[in-house]
């Protein structure tokens, strides 16, 4: 499939103009930073595209990060977020600014590779229906690389009910810009930490329209010490209760609801409360016994089984527990 919208995108020079914003959301990761604006900015694709930095309170005493520009149909806007913290709030200021007819997102420790965005616009192209597009990604951990290739070719909301789809990371996503900000809405800051945001909002997009999800990896996702959400257990266990709530659909996918509750299992265990650990992993087991997670989960919340070893192993095969 996207070889052949490759060749269509080729063919099709007035349809590949559509103009493209990228959101790059940041916090005292220059280095970084410039790197992924790179990745972005030199993408062979013949439309405009603006990148959009937005700085998470930034240190007022800091230099203000600068970018080489070499085209004149490629920009780059500097914003700051003062307001509310944190990734969603941060991303939103850059929706809200972005004037592509497309928008995109990507992290400030992630890489876009060559092909991305003209893979992304031909199969939009190809199908109007369609309110996105997401792709496969490498995951980068010290020297191991591994690839992560999406299973579908695209992404019902029944389906993301019942997996995450983890295999397209948010940083290789493209919407219709307009679509989006009327139909779908912008991030949701009221979730705890911002943690998962990016998968209420693919639920909600997919009510809208399809969001395909081209099967290569298209971007280059660093996962290191300084992630985000390292550890952050209690954000995590606040969140999942959080979307558990606002989309109660779960519950007519119990393999999506086994999986939601065995991560809320693993969290306990990690944070100590083996009683809630206990709870949720049995919770887990009851509603599908085949979801590993409820297993692992019991497990640790029994101290048969350290919960770091347990993320250890399921981080080492590229998938967090």
């Amino acid at each position: 499939m996207t070889s052949l919208l490759a060749e269509e995108s080729m063919g099709s020079a007035p349809q590949a103009a559509l103009s493209v914003s990228v959101v790059i959301p940041t916090r005292d990761r220059p280095e970084m930073l410039r790197r992924a604006v790179a990745s972005v900015l030199d993408q062979d694709y013949p439309g405009a595209v603006e990148v959009v930095v937005v700085q998470d309170r930034p240190d007022p005493d800091a230099p203000e990060p600068t970018f080489e520009i070499e085209r004149t149909d490629r920009s780059v806007r500097l914003l700051a977020n003062h307001d509310a913290p944190g990734a969603a709030a941060t991303r939103n200021i850059g929706l809200r600014a972005a004037t592509g007819d497309l928008v995109a997102l990507c992290d400030d420790d992630d890489v876009w590779l060559p092909g991305k965005l003209a893979a992304q616009v031909a199969a939009l192209q190809a199908l109007p229906a369609a309110i996105g597009c997401g792709t496969g990604y490498v995951l980068v951990q010290g020297e191991q690389r591994v690839q992560r290739i999406p299973d579908v070719s695209e992404m019902t909301h029944q389906a993301l009910l019942r997996s995450r789809v983890a295999d397209v990371h948010p940083s290789s996503l493209v919407f219709r810009r307009e679509l989006l900000i009327d139909r779908v809405g912008l991030l949701d800051e009221q979730v705890p930490g911002s943690y998962g945001e990016d998968y209420d909002w693919l639920l909600r997009a997919t009510t809208v329209g399809p969001v395909l999800a081209l099967q290569s990896p298209y971007v280059e996702v660093l996962w290191h010490p300084g992630s985000f959400f390292t550890g952050q257990w209690q954000v995590i266990a606040e969140a999942i209760s959080y979307l558990l709530a606002k989309h109660p659909d779960f519950r007519s996918e119990p393999q999506g609801l086994a999986r939601l509750y065995g991560r809320l299992a693993f969290a306990y265990a990690s944070l100590g409360d083996r009683a809630a650990a206990r709870h949720w992993a049995l919770r887990t087991l009851r509603v599908s016994p085949k979801e590993k997670r409820g297993y692992v989960a019991l497990a640790a919340g029994l101290r048969l089984l350290p919960p770091a070893t347990a993320a250890k192993l399921a981080n080492a095969r590229g998938r967090g527990i």
